[in-house]
């Protein structure tokens, strides 16, 4: 097992005089500490416009910062945002591979999309074409690492003429490759990709075992296809950390910025309502962490096994490793034992203080890290043996690394010219995309329509709105019309809908939606063998079939779920809407 932290420079309201300069430097410091403690990795987000949950929107710098401070700890892009209004590739190449030499060959390159909307509508980024601008920017990126000269791209989100990109990075063909993973698909993304699993979902490890071992089974596959020139396989997962020797002053020191990490990202991923540089997250954090599923008292000193209910109990349950380090080292010999090869560590969320996080570094270092060094190597030296001949076939499928055109020379007015052509497509395929844009158009107008009718109306008065049978008929059979059986993955069953009241949380009607052979049937009433089971407010329910995430619905505690999970997290999707993640 490896171990890493994960930053998200978490600074809650107020914000006195110099409070960013200290956030800083005592992360930096806290990583020189975790670098003769003998972690392995540090982990650094990038967000944008996302005030008190990260201030960390140019982590390369900050990177770079410890990379002077440190010796041995390898330096995570924990991601980069490859979306190119973000991030062009080429300066995404550029930057990895600058970092990469004066780190002396310590990156780790992790890729992620983004899915909040402070940060998709801040750079006028559509949702549903996320998924494929996230393909065609790291498919270039890595082409812009390994080709000299680079042979250029022409695409429909990345267009570039033949460079040669400089410098290159001291590993060799590149630093390994990740993708942020929020559920089961994304994790079976990234084998199909051969690229490393940074996982925030927050699951049981028996339940982690699942995807680990689909992960390795799709990286042994033909599925297999390299993104990159290298395969990276390896499955990470996030929890939050608080280490000392007394359980009580453990959960005293770490639960409220677990519970703050938790309701701080729910409310940008979910459908809180934000005013740039006036929402104060943390006061809101305060006033509603009872009603939200966060009181404090949720989590006690009971000497117990460490885990995570969030779907059954509410992101309120996310403990994760705030514990002795008995509890911890049980815990992580659980993931361990399910094949996980690294956890990724918070500590530094919400108001922990930094004295806290320094002493459980330490003594995560003198207690925890040493009972898995010793079987380290040789467990990393038995899994790569059993993955060289699968991935040498995966490697060998995909297209190797260009050559530019002969004889190419920089002409800036052609290629600008060649730049503004749009790819033409065959009369069939427009046909194609001029209907799914018209699915999509109507769709949206639906979602904005129903979004403005509820805005800044409470739960009860949403209620109101849905409170006859045949306008929870009309929600019903739309949501079942909607079907795409594509998204379902092969799944086929009931799907219980148990709709509550707000205040008292009684249920007050149920509805069965039924998938068979490829389509989805509504009626009223219970399941008789439900596949997964839903109890939720009819407010929280409107409000998803608005458009709300439905992760940060799940994870805040307005939707309580018995059954399989990943078919839960899913729903949306299977019924109409683009992915949220």
């Amino acid at each position: 097992m490896r171990f890493g932290l994960f930053y998200e420079h978490q600074l809650p309201r107020p914000w006195e005089d110099g409070a960013e300069q200290r956030l800083y430097d005592d992360a930096l410091e806290q990583i020189e500490i975790a670098d003769r403690a003998g972690f392995d990795y540090v982990w650094q987000v990038e967000h944008h416009f996302m005030e008190e949950y990260s201030h960390s929107s140019a982590p390369e710098v900050f990177l770079a910062a410890a990379s002077q401070r440190t010796t041995r700890i390898r330096l995570g892009h924990g991601i980069v945002n490859v979306m190119p209004q973000v991030n062009h590739p080429a300066r995404v190449a550029e930057r990895i591979a600058t970092l990469d030499l004066v780190s002396g060959g310590r990156v780790e390159f992790g890729t992620g999309e983004s899915s909040s909307a402070a940060e998709l509508g801040g750079f006028l980024i559509r949702r549903e074409q996320k998924r494929a601008m996230w393909e065609d920017a790291v498919a270039a990126i890595s082409h812009l690492l390994v080709e000299a000269p680079f042979a250029g791209w022409a695409s429909d989100h990345v267009r570039m003429p033949p460079r040669n990109v400089v410098p290159k990075p001291v590993q060799k063909p590149h630093p390994p490759m990740w993708v942020a993973c929020s559920r089961r698909e994304t994790i079976q993304f990234a084998a199909r990709n051969g690229i490393g699993a940074l996982s925030f979902s927050f699951v049981e490890p028996e339940d982690a075992g699942k995807w680990v071992r689909e992960y390795y089974d799709l990286i042994a596959s033909e599925e297999c296809v390299p993104i990159g020139f290298a395969v990276n396989p390896n499955v990470c997962v996030v929890l939050p950390m608080m280490c000392h020797e007394d359980e009580a002053t453990a959960i005293e020191r770490g639960i409220d910025g677990a519970h703050y990490f938790g309701y701080s990202l729910a409310h940008y991923y979910g459908i809180t309502p934000h005013e740039p540089g006036s929402t104060n997250v943390w006061e809101e954090f305060l006033e509603r962490r009872d009603d939200q599923g966060f009181a404090r008292d949720l989590i006690q000193a009971d000497k117990a096994p460490l885990g995570v209910k969030i779907m059954q109990h509410g992101l309120g349950s996310l403990r994760g490793a705030i514990g002795t380090p008995d509890q911890i080292a049980e815990l992580v010999r659980r993931y361990e034992a399910v094949g996980v090869d690294q956890i990724g560590f918070v500590l530094q969320a919400g108001r922990n203080r930094h004295e806290h996080i320094c002493e459980a570094l330490e003594l995560f270092g003198e207690r925890v890290i040493p009972e898995f060094a010793a079987e380290r190597e040789e467990r990393e030296r038995v899994k790569a043996e059993r993955l060289a001949p699968a991935i040498e076939l995966a490697l060998a499928r995909r297209d190797p690394a260009r050559e530019a055109p002969p004889d190419y020379r920089i002409d800036e007015p052609a290629e600008v010219e060649r730049a503004r052509r749009r790819v033409s497509l065959p009369p069939r395929k427009l046909m194609a995309a001029a209907r799914s844009q018209a699915r999509r158009t109507v769709r949206r107008r639906g979602e904005r329509t129903l979004a403005r009718l509820i805005r800044g109306r409470s739960d009860r008065q949403v209620e109101l709105l849905i409170g006859n049978s045949l306008a929870r008929r009309a929600l019903f059979t739309g949501m079942a019309l909607s079907f795409r059986p594509r998204m379902a993955f092969g799944f086929e069953g009931e799907i219980e809908y148990e709709l509550t009241e707000s205040g008292n949380g009684r249920a007050a009607d149920r509805w069965t939606i039924e998938v068979r052979n490829s389509r989805a049937r509504a009626r009223r009433g219970p399941a008789r063998d439900p596949a997964v089971s839903l109890s939720v407010g009819s407010a929280a329910l409107l409000r998803l079939a608005a458009g709300a995430n439905p992760g940060a619905v799940l994870l805040d505690g307005r939707v309580r779920v018995e059954g399989d999970l990943n078919v839960a997290m899913r729903l949306p999707e299977m019924f109409g809407a683009p992915s949220p993640y």
